[in-house]
């Protein structure tokens, strides 16, 4: 059983430094995307104008928010949908590809949980370790 484990956690992480797996972990990785997603899983019917996730995501700017949002959308993650008003409104939506990501994402924010207690202990001995006063 181990051995088969090993074949399958070799699959998964080796081979993948020139492949669009990297373009895609490096883009939902990103310090924003993850916050606009999560931001959108929230919201009442996964839909949110462009201001309210402004007010929502704290510290983005308009400018980055827009970009992310472009990326999230040609990654098929996110939906534009624009209203033919005046003024015009815009609305996001998360795709069902962009539901779909909220599983792997709410498994990793339960690992992080269950293991922030040791991550605390583990970056307070290292800072310890590396402190100046110990020198």
């Amino acid at each position: 059983m181990k051995k088969d484990l090993k074949k399958e956690e070799d699959h998964v992480i080796d081979g993948h430094s020139c492949c669009p797996i990297k373009d895609l972990l490096a883009r939902i990785g990103d310090k924003w995307s993850m916050l606009v997603i999560v931001t959108l899983a929230r919201a009442k019917d996964h839909r949110l104008r462009f201001n309210e996730m402004m007010r929502e995501v704290n510290g983005i700017s308009q400018r980055m928010l827009a970009t992310t949002l472009r990326y999230l959308e040609r990654d098929g993650i996110v939906n534009r949908h624009l209203y033919p008003e005046v003024p015009p409104r815009v609305e996001y939506t998360l795709t069902e590809r962009g539901l779909g990501l909220l599983v792997p994402v709410k498994a990793l924010v339960a690992w992080i949980e269950s293991e922030w207690p040791d991550i605390e202990k583990s970056r307070q001995k290292y800072d310890e370790k590396k402190s100046p006063d110990k020198i």
